[in-house]
């Protein structure tokens, strides 16, 4: 109490000690800055000191390396009032600090789970040995996890330290945005011995937050609002694009405000030193993409200003928690839409924050490529295993459980096949394929296991034009593949996949793109928002003047289109048809790509967020007809067509035969569910909007 000046626990820490003493498996969710990591970490020390633990037996397991950095100066400070050490270990330490940290055998290690995978497939024995001790694992920002493929490696590789450490290993979640807690304690610890319990505080002790909407127009027009408003103030401004926070750095420069940048093109030390010059000064901006969206402490803020719209409301609800943390002070958002999709989109998520919607956590289907690359892990630990070692090691796992034998053994097929795996009398090693394809330093491929999210950059030149999903990037052979991207139409020149990177020339030819933008499709429930946005006439409390106007012109564009179901509209001077979904990207790339085969098109219709575009010869007849195909249909998968370069989007994608590869992209990257439900909305609809009306 004298040392930290913690008058006594909060409610959130007060309901966590208890499971957490007792050795249950713990999800513990609470708004930002409620002391999530104190209720976890300190009834961990307890445990170690009054259990006798021995060695290293807490890691403490995050997403980024910079919030492990953030975390460690904290978490060493608890740790040596009672004689304790805390070590780090990540890509970015040193060979030097590792050597110290395998001799020191701290109480606790903060660590990526890739540098985790990289100590159990080490030839060093001595970090493998690091990790027999391993009592209690303390997962932070655990949603980060638990919605991409890092969660599914983090889950085998912790199956792999149990069994390696013949204990059972507690595990405690920690996280302020999740809408279905008890989903994600079930994917976290389902699986284990022990008890799970879900402890959840609510609201916010700093009151209703300060949320408005408004529309400049344009990301100068932004620049010059941030520079206006609040300018003795310290702002954390987010954008969603590398390129935009660096153009909205040379705006604001120009306007004489002091600017720090952070973003995952600067090297890590750059990071560090524009966010600790940020958060020692005063009357300043940091721009920012996501990297400071999960915790990272850059000092007290004034505001948070969010460019556009992130890309889910827990995502808003991390940004939004930034503010607030100091006595007498409100959480606060406010929203420069510079466009009028970003409008209607932040207009959304605004709306479903609003009647407490936030997004439900659901870890990606049938990660086959994860069990295969564990396989190949297991072939560098074990120096060589059988084809059923991975039931050994991960069979606990209800994803391993429900692969099929002969699933299973086509994989280790294929791999043999391709060399990737070397087959000697029913033992398996890495082949020379392997080594060629993950071999290089150290198996940096097979370690550095997913980048999050699989975008690829698009380059004009030298400048960055934006982001697109790999699913953007399939193309009929003999057809240029034009994107659509920040306004403009550019021509695919080549695809780096291993760089990452798309190189693209200005085209005049339409565009498509299954992208808004430089971000992944609007999910199905913003976009039904939007819809629903455009088809009132009040106005929301939260915009402003602007917003409200902007809004209203919006509306009187729209409003052919916002009716119930599929809408049909023949625009009068393209002759184009415009079939109206307000389904989301997801939901309208496969309707294009289904009318491909369906009705024989040479290339796929043009689609957005809201809409799917034939081109002249088609009609609603048409395109009714395979609507009502697709209805009868018990398998929409079958109407995906990814290409075999958009499979390369997939990390891994090359250790599964190609129909399995193609399985596992399609039921990641299409809306099955929410088809079905535009498909039957069309069907009901069908009597009264089967004909075409213009635009």
């Amino acid at each position: 109490m004298n040392t930290l000046g913690w008058a006594g626990l909060r409610p959130l820490q007060q309901a966590s000690i208890p499971p957490i003493l007792d050795g249950d498996h713990v999800l513990v969710t609470a708004p930002t800055a409620g002391g999530k990591t104190e209720s976890a970490i300190v009834p961990l020390i307890s445990r170690i000191l009054t259990e006798s633990w021995q060695g290293t037996s807490v890691l403490y397991v995050c997403p980024l390396k910079a919030l492990l950095n953030n975390l460690h100066v904290r978490l060493s400070r608890y740790l040596s009032m009672v004689g304790l050490e805390c070590g780090i270990w990540h890509g970015d330490i040193t060979e030097t600090s590792k050597r110290a940290t395998r001799r020191g055998r701290p109480a606790c290690i903060l660590i990526t789970p890739e540098s985790m995978e990289a100590m159990l497939i080490s030839a060093k024995p001595d970090s493998r040995e690091l990790l027999r001790e391993i009592r209690a694992v303390l997962i932070d920002e655990v949603h980060a996890f638990a919605r991409d493929d890092r969660g599914w490696h983090l889950l085998c590789v912790l199956e792999r330290i149990a069994r390696l450490s013949g204990r059972e290993l507690q595990r405690i979640g920690l996280s302020a945005t999740i809408g279905n807690p008890e989903s994600v304690l079930e994917w976290m610890a389902g699986h284990c011995e022990g008890n799970r319990t879900a402890v959840s505080i609510s609201g916010s002790a700093t009151g209703e937050p300060e949320v408005t909407l408004d529309y400049v127009g344009t990301l100068e027009n932004a620049a010059s609002v941030i520079a206006t408003l609040y300018p003795n103030e310290k702002r954390l401004v987010f954008c969603d694009s590398r390129g935009r926070v660096e153009k909205l750095a040379m705006h604001l420069r120009g306007a004489g405000v002091k600017v720090y940048v952070s973003h995952s093109s600067l090297s890590a030390e750059r990071r560090r030193e524009a966010e600790q010059a940020f958060s020692e000064g005063d009357a300043c901006v940091i721009l920012a993409t996501s990297t400071l969206e999960l915790g990272i402490d850059v000092g007290d803020l004034d505001r948070v200003i969010q460019i556009d719209a992130p890309g889910s409301v827990a995502s808003f609800l991390q940004r939004l928690g930034r503010t607030g943390r100091r006595p007498g002070t409100s959480r606060n958002c406010l929203f420069l839409a510079t466009t009028q999709n970003a409008l209607l989109q932040a207009a959304a998520l605004i709306d479903l924050w609003r009647g407490g919607y936030v997004e439900p956590i659901e870890p990606p289907r049938q990660p086959l490529h994860i069990l295969a690359q564990q396989f190949l892990a297991l072939s560098l630990q074990e120096k060589r295993v059988a084809a059923n070692d991975i039931s050994k090691w991960l069979g606990r796992l209800p994803v391993v459980r429900e692969t099929s034998a002969a699933t299973w053994e086509r994989v280790i097929m294929f791999l043999t096949s391709e060399g990737i795996v070397f087959a000697d009398q029913g033992l398996y090693s890495i082949g020379v394929e392997g080594e060629v394809r993950f071999g290089r330093k150290h198996f940096l491929e097979l370690v550095s296991v997913f980048a999050s999210p699989s975008l690829l950059r698009v380059m004009h030149g030298r400048e960055e034009v934006g982001t697109v999903d790999p699913a953007s990037l399939s193309a009929r052979p003999g057809q240029p593949l034009i994107l659509s991207l920040g306004g403009h139409c550019w021509e695919v020149v080549h695809v780096d996949w291993r760089e990452r990177l798309v190189f693209v020339k200005t085209s005049n030819q339409k565009g498509r793109s299954l992208w808004l933008g430089s971000r992944p499709g609007m999910p199905f429930i913003q976009a039904r928002t939007v819809r629903k946005l455009l088809s009132t006439r009040g106005h929301c409390k939260t915009w402003s003047r602007r917003a409200k106007e902007a809004m209203d012109q919006a509306r009187a564009g729209y409003e052919p289109a916002t009716t119930s179901g599929a809408t049909f509209r023949r625009d009068p001077q393209t002759a184009e048809l415009h079939v109206w979904t307000f389904a989301g990207g997801p939901v309208n790339s496969l309707l294009s790509e289904a009318a491909v085969s369906l009705l024989k098109l040479a290339a796929a219709p043009a689609i957005d967020n809201f809409r799917v575009t034939f081109p002249p010869g088609v009609n609603a007849t048409e395109v009714t007809t395979m609507m009502e195909r697709m209805h009868r249909s018990e398998n929409l998968a079958e109407y995906a067509h990814p290409s075999t370069d958009v499979l390369k989007g997939v990390k891994f994608w090359e250790c599964l035969p190609p129909d399995l590869a193609r399985e596992v992209f399609v039921m990641r990257n299409y809306d099955l569910p929410s088809t079905r439900v535009v498909l039957n909305e069309r069907l009901a609809s069908k009597a009264g909007t089967n004909g075409e009306a213009p635009v």
